[in-house]
């Protein structure tokens, strides 16, 4: 293995490319709380400064995710520690002003085919482009000087699917409606690319598409591998196919166990995958000798070790699953979910130190 200290872009091109670099990749993400306790301990700086500390070679320059009544936050209901709001998505839901955590839904004023078609639609048709083109470009012209891999974040068509209307709802209509999921799918989708296609000509020439939507639970996907394939699986492929059309990688975040639809993704043409969660059954030491060689993995250290903040745990954790990554070339690190504020930052300072002795190649 090549010795020769490269940049963070060349280190990245290579791990997509199997071809020999220095020492793996690396990124993550944190909670607020997470960021809150560390600056308490000393950290210098925010999310970035973290991310410095780590030596993060991926740089995101903001998030582009059209929504049907962008700005819209009309808070309904509030005591002292919680606040009922309507989103821009039209639904309703409870959430803590002071912490972070997953929200109480209350309802979805999107509760019908016929209010999707009247209201919904028409509202992501004619909505204006919503990308903050001014902050991308600053956010990428630091990423261009530090000379990081630079990528957009978005979501994908079932999460939103799901903000709109609501897990049960769409989970439901797959079954009794599928044309309805499609027909969201696909108009989302259409927008999405709508937006994507202004922020690359406006010159934002990125090096990839981090494209992020919660298919899974613990055990297995929210819907069969025959229903995503017919249903949301083409406009997948349509994001993966726009990117590659402009020489950009293709990253999926998804939560949960999505072990039963890895061919689906590689069908699509996802480059990577992450962030594989431990706990849900995901296992590059079994994921990367059978696939490792058609699409790339990121993450799979388990934040449930790291949270014991006990070395003698954590460090079987990341030299373990380094071998098994680092084998194929096709690996880079960041957690298996978002580093929660149960890790002191002294155990993330000392799981850097093991990031940089079992993940340089030699």
């Amino acid at each position: 293995m090549t010795a020769t200290q490269m940049t963070s872009r060349e280190r990245v091109e290579r791990m997509f490319e199997r071809r020999d670099h220095d020492r793996i990749p690396r990124y993550d993400s944190y909670w607020d709380e997470t960021i809150t306790r560390w600056q308490a301990e000393g950290l210098a700086g925010s999310f970035d400064g973290a991310l410095e500390l780590l030596g993060a070679d991926f740089k995101s320059i903001g998030v582009i995710w059209p929504s049907p009544f962008p700005g819209q936050r009309i808070v309904i209901q509030e005591d002292a520690e919680t606040e009922v709001i309507q989103d821009h998505w039209g639904a309703t839901g409870r959430f803590w002003k002071y912490k972070s955590g997953t929200p109480e839904h209350i309802g979805f004023d999107c509760d019908s085919r016929e209010k999707w078609e009247a209201v919904y639609k028409p509202a992501f048709l004619q909505s204006d482009l919503q990308a903050d083109l001014t902050a991308l470009k600053a956010q990428y012209a630091a990423g261009r000087r530090a000379d990081r891999w630079c990528l957009w974040h978005a979501a994908e068509s079932f999460e939103v699917t799901r903000k709109i209307v609501g897990d049960e709802a769409v989970l439901m209509a797959m079954v009794t409606d599928p044309e309805w999921v499609q027909d969201m799918s696909r108009t989302y989708t259409d927008c999405l690319l709508r937006e994507f296609d202004a922020a690359y000509e406006s010159g934002l020439h990125v090096d990839g598409v981090f494209m992020w939507g919660d298919m899974a639970y613990n055990h297995n996907t929210f819907c069969s591998p025959r229903m995503y394939r017919e249903l949301i699986w083409p406009d997948h492929k349509r994001l993966a196919d726009w990117a590659h059309a402009r020489g950009l990688k293709f990253i999926f975040h998804t939560d949960g166990n999505v072990n039963g639809v890895l061919e689906l993704y590689i069908e699509a043409g996802f480059d990577l995958l992450q962030p594989l969660e431990a706990k849900a059954r995901m296992d590059i030491r079994q994921l990367c000798p059978q696939y490792g060689h058609r699409i790339a993995f990121q993450g799979n250290i388990n934040v449930m070790v790291m949270m014991s903040n006990d070395l003698d745990r954590i460090e079987p954790e990341i030299r373990d699953k380094f071998a098994a990554g680092m084998a194929t070339q096709g690996y880079s690190y960041h957690s298996d979910h978002s580093i929660p504020p149960q890790v002191s930052l002294e155990t993330y300072r000392r799981i850097i130190g093991l990031i940089e002795r079992y993940g340089n190649y030699r």
